[in-house]
């Protein structure tokens, strides 16, 4: 009885002073978003760099680091420190341990996006995800030397359709002021879309990218010594070199002793690296950033409360005469100060749960525009452990802060006199 009479009282008290409360309200509730916004992307971001290559068993590449031979073979970003030597891949293609290789070659680019040399295999190995496959989502894979297939979000944002010409442009920066314009590339194919950096891949034959740079010295061509079009078809064009190699195991067991042997091999220094121990490498770099913003967004969440307890003092002073009536009806000191701390801790319930229905609602209309613009996959899910508990968090974190008004009430309403009716009639 007592604690129902306790709800109905703090419930009337917020609804009579909801004018005031209700900015509080709506700081507390963004900046809960905010909290979980963070998380989510977090648990999100890191689901998709982990999930961007799945069912590659080693990843193959001249000698470097881990983390380098990962970050250009599968996410494009930086250099190789050498090349793979073709006859190597092809020793490496004569392994019966090794399933499956796919070759690659990286080096151009077109208009900011990293051209990348391959074959068919890549279309059939390559999976992401859940095991997932690659598919066409138009046209289909090239078959003809100057055949260009784009990932989803190039040709989206550059707004490229079967059959469009594409100049590619000689290095892998996002300017360039040499192209190769003498052989335009037509596009046969885009990829449905992945959420990962397949997405943003412009995907020629191995062939093609030998073709552009016959006759190419100190990265300029030489008008004299470059094929055309018909002489480039009519010319062999294996690669004497490529930049990486991904590969399949089929005995799972065998992965470690081929990635010893690729490591220790005398004839060419290579490093053989396991993507998922990489990546989890990489997250560890990453992780310290995001731990970072994290916490500065847990601060936002304390600073809300602590405005929250800021109003709720300062109202405390214009409550004078609803606390004397009270005290004049039997009411203790224990029943006011609970008062406030059950008016502190639905504020935070009530943010808590509008932040949570927020959330889902940004999450829906900004899943489409961040796999857009920036090739991160999101889906919209329950919240895991984790973002429950920020959420009960956040009314825990209520309750605590609302100590400070609960217990000065308690302590003036302890002393005679100290919500004194004469007090509140002049006030």
């Amino acid at each position: 009885m007592r604690l129902s009479l306790a709800l109905s009282l703090a419930a009337a008290s917020l609804w009579h002073r909801r004018r005031v409360l209700l900015l509080v309200t709506l700081t507390l509730t963004l900046s809960v978003t905010l909290l979980l916004g963070v998380q989510y992307l977090r648990t999100e971001v890191r689901q998709s760099f982990n999930l961007s290559v799945s069912g590659t068993d080693l990843i193959i590449g001249a000698r470097s680091g881990e983390l380098n031979l990962l970050l250009y073979s599968v996410f494009h970003i930086g250099h190789a420190t050498n090349n793979l030597r073709w006859s190597t891949f092809q020793d490496l293609e004569q392994d019966p341990r090794i399933d499956w290789l796919v070759p690659l070659s990286l080096g151009d680019s077109y208009q900011g996006y990293r051209v990348v040399g391959t074959d068919r295999r890549f279309l059939e190995r390559y999976q992401y995800g859940d095991e997932q496959p690659l598919a066409m989502d138009e046209g289909k894979w090239f078959s003809d030397l100057f055949d260009v297939v784009l990932g989803a979000q190039v040709a989206r944002k550059l707004g490229h359709n079967i059959g469009d010409e594409v100049i590619l442009s000689h290095g892998g920066g996002r300017t360039s002021f040499v192209s190769h314009d003498q052989h335009p590339f037509r596009v046969s194919g885009i990829l449905a879309p992945t959420g990962t950096p397949v997405d943003r891949g412009v995907y020629v034959s191995l062939e093609g990218l030998e073709a552009i740079h016959v006759g190419w010295e100190a990265g300029v061509p030489s008008p004299s010594r470059t094929l055309s079009a018909e002489a480039a078809r009519d010319r062999n064009l294996t690669p004497q070199t490529i930049t990486a190699a991904l590969a399949g195991v089929e005995r799972q067991i065998l992965t470690f002793r081929i990635q010893r042997d690729i490591n220790q091999m005398s004839a060419e220094p290579l490093s053989a690296i396991l993507p998922g121990v990489a990546l989890s490498q990489l997250w560890q770099v990453l992780g310290q950033f995001e731990f970072i913003l994290l916490g500065i967004t847990a601060f936002v969440v304390v600073t809300s409360l602590a405005g929250l307890v800021t109003v709720l003092l300062t109202l405390q002073s214009h409550r004078h005469q609803e606390i004397a009536v009270l005290r004049a009806n039997g009411a203790s000191p224990a029943l006011i100060a609970g008062l406030y701390l059950l008016e502190c801790t639905g504020l935070a319930l009530l943010a808590a749960a509008l932040a949570s229905g927020l959330w889902y609602l940004a999450v829906a209309i900004l899943a489409p525009w961040l796999l857009e613009v920036w090739g991160v996959a999101i889906v919209l899910r329950t919240p895991t452990l984790a973002e429950w508990g920020l959420l009960a968090a956040v009314p825990v974190a209520g309750l605590i802060v609302g100590l400070i008004p609960a217990l000065r009430a308690w302590r003036m309403g302890s002393h005679p006199g100290g919500w004194g009716p004469t007090e509140d009639m002049t006030n």
